[in-house]
């Protein structure tokens, strides 16, 4: 059973654009709720979340780390997230289990593209969020800019419920604008504050925001709407309870205040985190499917019903091997015990459960309802897999993994190291949906795909490192794709006779391009009076499948079409599901060729930030390399530039960016979206693959 009860847990992440402090706040928060009893720092290589080696080289956190902490009454499991894009899966996943979390933004920086995408991630999973504005101690920090991009950028109702409290240029503490005091902070260490009368020279501009933030709360709250049309004033109780009622259903996004390095504001953000983001009671039962009926059903949270849980992250650990990070939401287990896996439909033993507290694991004999642990011992369970009892199946909806969008050649440089770097990717392939490895069957080559260089960099650094594999990798390739513009009709026909008996199958097919981008290879039987048996479809769909791999133009991967199987017909003796497969996969070569296919490339969204004297330089430069500038604005003492901007024109852009600005330019990526690539550019791509004679994946 629960130490605490349900309303007393708060399952959190930490969230942001890469730089904005969210490794340094979670640092905070563990010290402060006395979990950790020194502080640890990201420059220093000394963070407790940052526990990977790669992390404290490089000062930036690569995989999400998990602990739990004790604030108040309450038990806070907390989830510590990149912020650099090539690392979003870890993002992504986290966001699908979280009840709740707090975005941080730099209060220098603002909403950066990164603050974008993963505000975008969480609208997706609804989940409830805090804002804590950092690094209000830097000189050129404003508040009161990052609360209005905030509104402007992202859309967020956003409401201030703290201001900085700045003497003489210098960030001495916040200003509670629901309970109208002022908490000051004397030593370094910020553990205690004063908490005093507001001064007079800030009395004026923080009821000006509790004006604000009253009008803003009864926007979305009714029982504060009838007190404010009745010109009644709100107490500082009732507007906590409106806070935590409209922050828990998404209308409302309060907006807190500090500095995580200067140990300020976080005991206070760590209140909001109880005062304010839901429990697992709180938010709406998540819903599962009956793989026996089909039915959508509600998973209650309560350790009275069906156990149920989903396993987000899949780790590898030198000393125990495979660790299956799971989210529990209904219901109890012990270690020891046989769990059904609904995905793979298989049963699996627990042989241990833990829980996490980033690299370290606290053995434990239970779990409940609300729990984020481990387990240890799950064979074949894999990341998005639901597990049950097997009496009462249920499937949690799985997560949508992001596509690779850049790819190498990898060998081991000893021959007899083949067997080892096999191994290893296929760890690193379970740990990490977004890496992907094939083998092109043409050149003998084994190429891994990731989200950027960083992304492949890491891996390839772990591959030495934790697998003792020497390697050498080609230079990156662009993940190109093929599409189509237009809707068409196709066949296919396999027909083979050698002696005993043939081989005939033969498909019609419509195919057209997908109304949404991103959709992938969709499949739909729209055959009507029995032309192929029923049991040759599956055949067709995995031939359109395996067809759509590699696709007529330069090999690479066909996507964002729609296949509908319209007619056919079939042979009551020499007709076979191998015979169908081929006819399905020529009938898609047919379609591609009538519908005449282009080529996309990945396009990524860029912000540049440059001093002003480097600016003319930095944008011809943009335009030799087919950018697109969306934006140019001005932030604290630079420019900020925005970009769309082709994969293909900016690898080792860094070193570029470098020599045009002294250095003093930086510049953050994403991938954005897939467009067509220039038919001059295009040409020389069908040309290089026409003569190397080759077949690429990725």
């Amino acid at each position: 059973m629960h130490k605490v009860s349900l309303d007393k847990l708060r399952n959190i992440g930490i969230i942001a654009h890469i730089d904005a402090g969210k490794t340094t706040t979670s640092e905070r928060i563990l010290f402060y709720t006395g979990k950790n009893y020194k502080l640890g720092e990201v420059q220093d290589g000394t963070a407790t979340m940052d526990w990977m080696i790669q992390e404290q080289e490089r000062g930036i956190t690569i995989t999400a780390a998990a602990t739990t902490c004790q604030w108040k009454d309450c038990t806070i499991n907390l989830i510590d997230t990149p912020g650099h894009v090539d690392f979003t899966i870890e993002v992504e996943r986290s966001l699908k289990v979280l009840d709740g979390a707090v975005i941080v933004f730099c209060g220098v920086g603002g909403v950066e593209p990164q603050s974008e995408t993963v505000w975008r991630q969480a609208d997706r999973y609804n989940v409830p969020r805090l804002a804590f504005v950092n690094k209000m101690d830097r000189a050129s920090a404003d508040f009161y800019e990052v609360l209005k991009q905030m509104r402007e950028k992202l859309g967020a109702n956003a409401a201030a419920i703290q201001l900085p409290y700045v003497k003489e240029e210098n960030f001495l503490g916040v200003i509670d604008l629901v309970e109208m005091k002022l908490h000051v902070y004397h030593d370094d260490l910020g553990k205690d504050y004063d908490t005093v009368e507001i001064p007079a020279g800030h009395l004026e501009k923080a009821k000006l925001y509790h004006a604000e933030l009253q009008e803003k709360i009864a926007e979305v709250d009714d029982e504060i709407m009838e007190k404010f049309l009745q010109g009644k004033v709100s107490t500082a109780k009732e507007l906590k309870e409106a806070l935590r009622r409209t922050t828990i259903t998404g209308k409302l996004t309060p907006v807190l205040c500090g500095s995580a390095f200067k140990n300020k504001g976080v005991q206070l953000l760590l209140d909001a985190v109880v005062d304010y983001l839901p429990s697992p009671k709180d938010v709406p039962p998540i819903k599962g499917t009956n793989p026996k009926t089909g039915a959508f059903e509600e998973i209650q949270a309560s350790d009275k019903a069906p156990f149920c849980a989903l396993c987000f992250k899949v780790a590898t650990d030198p000393f125990v091997g495979k660790i299956n990070y799971i989210r529990v939401y209904s219901g109890t287990m012990t270690s020891g015990k046989y769990i059904y896996n609904a995905s793979k439909r298989v049963k699996e033993r627990v042989a241990k459960l833990v829980r996490m507290h980033a690299n370290h694991q606290e053995i434990i004999e239970s779990v409940s309802t609300g729990d984020i642990v481990a387990a240890v011992g799950l064979k074949e369970t894999k990341t998005g897999d639901s597990l049950c009892e097997e009496a009462n199946e249920i499937l949690i909806e799985a997560m949508k993994f992001p596509e690779p969008v850049i790819q190498q050649a990898i060998e081991p440089k000893a021959k007899n190291d083949q067997e080892k770097l096999g191994l290893a990717l296929h760890k690193l392939g379970d740990e990490d949906p977004s890496f992907k490895v094939s083998y092109n069957h043409e050149t003998g080559q084994v190429l891994i795909s990731g989200m950027g260089q960083l992304h492949l960099e890491v891996l390839v650094d772990r591959i030495k490192r934790e697998f003792n594999v020497e390697v050498q990798v080609g230079f990156p390739e662009v993940a190109y794709r093929e599409t189509i513009t237009k809707k068409v009709n196709a066949s296919g026909k396999f027909i083979q006779q050698s002696g005993g008996r043939g081989q005939y199958g033969h498909a019609v097919i419509e195919v057209g391009p997908q109304e949404t981008p991103g959709a992938g290879v969709t499949f739909e039987n729209k055959i009507k009076g029995g032309a192929i048996p029923q049991e040759f479809i599956s055949s067709i769909k995995q031939g359109i499948f395996d067809a759509a791999k590699s696709g007529i133009l330069a090999g690479y991967p066909v996507t964002d079409i729609q296949v509908i199987l319209v007619d056919g017909s079939y042979h009551e003796v020499d007709s076979s599901e191998m015979a169908f497969k081929m006819a399905a996969g020529m009938a898609l070569t047919d379609g591609l060729r009538k519908a005449h296919s282009i080529l996309m490339e990945p396009v990524m969204d860029m912000e540049i930030t440059v001093p002003e004297e480097y600016m003319g330089q930095v944008i011809g430069d943009l335009s030799s390399r087919r950018a697109k500038i969306g934006s140019i604005n001005t932030r604290a003492n630079v420019r900020a530039i925005r970009a769309d901007i082709p994969l293909a024109e900016i690898f080792d852009y860094a070193t570029i960016l470098r020599s045009l600005t002294q250095g003093r330019a930086s510049y953050t990526m994403e991938p954005s979206f897939y467009a067509e690539v220039p038919s001059h550019i295009s040409e020389k791509i069908i040309a290089g693959y026409s003569s190397a004679g080759t077949t690429r994946r990725t």
